[in-house]
């Protein structure tokens, strides 16, 4: 095994045990970027050097301090929204070409103090809108969609070309492109994770999470992002709580909701399978399996798009009208559309969250967690704009991706997907598992136990 094929959690029990230095580690990293990313693209920048100097600051510290803990010479990338001071952040736009941070955001800031190695800024679908990531391909088919808009994070770390990557969701953006590369990715909770130094999408909707290779390397990584930040207006207390999921897979007493509506409706048929068996091996863990009516359904779609687009349009009201053109054509026509919205629209989108919020607080309140496909379909051929389902419905990829991510976006409760299966041409398949608010540890114990079952695990053939 090469160290760039190692876990997070098995490479810090070789750096801590000195079995294998952070320049090793870091070095193999940097040599399986050099060997992908002709093929994937999936950083918009590289930065070797900035790499190179954290690990061998990371090594003298192990020998001389120990190490500071489990991400402590660990090779990492972050999503290009997020600010790393000296470093450009271009949100895969040439909006922002020439563009350097001044200073670290505060997740980098977190990163950093834990002795984490940024080997660079992975791709995005332009300033984060969008679902596919274009110039990004996924790690299993180079000629398929990595998903969006954190489809860089997510092909780097599914390829090897990262240990852990940070990406951003507004509606869906990390774990849509993490369950079609077959990754582990989590939405924290509204506000857990500071936004300060991240360029927004939506205020009211962007969230900051781990995209990894298991659930306990996520867990990992959230442990060191969590923390109030005043800067964030959104910023919440972190519970005290230990995120690291315990070695037993036992789920007795834990009340899993299956949905009777929405997540099954025009989902292809080897999701819904993989998805179902995935969760019959909970059953079989112990749990007990709730049916569960998600609400206001038929609102999920328009609140979605009613919040995301007004929000965009107003932070890029002054390029878009100083540098239109320098906008990819799918990202301007959002943005000149978000323009023709009403402050009406916009506030029967917030009521409207308001009451999906309380209905999903009433549901949740019969189950500890609920279970579904993280998206309808697996990771379609680069181009393909639409689907037609087996009912005539003709949908598109977007609107498809999107629609069974949002509700966890539009109620900020925590989401975390994790691969079951592959589908008939080898794609990878995710579920998604979501709970209550700041309930993330319940989550990653879930989905670590699934983990242990048996699941397949292994980097993409990139």
């Amino acid at each position: 095994m090469q160290p760039y094929e190692l876990s997070v959690a098995d490479a810090a029990e070789a750096v801590r045990t000195r079995q294998i230095s952070p320049v090793e580690l870091v070095d193999s990293v940097l040599e399986r970027i050099e060997q992908v990313e002709p093929r994937l693209r999936a950083y918009a920048t590289v930065t070797a050097d900035h790499a190179r100097r954290a690990a061998r600051r990371a090594a003298a510290e192990v020998v001389t301090d120990g190490v500071r803990g489990p991400l402590h010479g660990i090779p990492a990338g972050l999503k290009d929204l997020i600010d790393v001071a000296g470093v450009p952040t271009t949100a895969s736009s040439r909006v922002r070409e020439g563009h350097r941070a001044e200073e670290d955001s505060a997740v980098a800031a977190r990163l950093t103090a834990a002795g984490a190695a940024f080997v660079g800024k992975t791709h995005t679908h332009e300033f984060a809108y969008g679902l596919t990531t274009p110039q990004t391909s996924n790690a299993w088919d180079q000629g398929r969609v990595a998903g969006g808009s954190s489809g860089g994070s997510a092909v780097a770390v599914a390829a090897g070309a990262a240990a852990f990557a940070l990406g951003t969701d507004t509606g869906g953006s990390i774990r849509v492109p993490a369950a079609l590369n077959g990754v582990v990715g989590l939405k924290p909770t509204y506000g857990l994770v500071s936004r300060h130094g991240v360029t927004p999408l939506a205020w009211s909707l962007d969230h900051v999470g781990p995209i990894t290779r298991t659930v306990e390397d996520a867990a990992l990584v959230l442990a060191a992002l969590v923390g109030h930040d005043p800067r964030d207006p959104a910023s919440v207390p972190a519970p005290p709580v230990d995120y690291r999921p315990g070695p037993g897979t036992d789920l007795t007493g834990l009340r899993v909701g299956v949905p009777s509506n929405y997540y099954f409706d025009r989902v292809e048929p080897d999701i819904e399978a993989a998805v179902r068996h995935a969760i019959g091996r909970l059953e079989a863990l112990g749990a007990q399996l709730v049916e569960v009516e998600i609400p206001m359904t038929r609102y999920i779609q328009a609140t979605q798009w009613g919040l995301m687009v007004p929000e965009a349009s107003a932070y890029h009201e002054r390029t878009l009208r100083a540098v239109p053109d320098l906008y990819e054509a799918d990202v301007r026509i959002l943005l000149e559309a978000g323009e023709l919205m009403t402050a009406g629209d916009y506030l029967r989108a917030q009521r409207a969250r308001t009451l999906m919020r309380q209905g999903w607080q009433h549901m949740m309140g019969t189950v500890d967690l609920i279970a579904a496909p993280t998206v309808p379909l697996t990771a379609v051929k680069a181009g393909q704009s639409t689907v037609t389902w087996g009912d005539g419905t003709v949908e598109s990829v977007s609107d498809a991706y999107v629609r069974l991510s949002a509700p966890a976006s539009i109620t900020g409760v925590p989401s975390l997907t994790v691969p079951v299966g592959r589908d008939s041409a080898g794609m990878p398949i995710g579920m998604q598992l979501m709970g209550r608010p700041l309930g993330e540890a319940a989550l990653l114990r879930v989905g670590h136990a699934y983990e242990q079952t048996g699941t397949a695990r292994g980097l993409a053939p990139a």
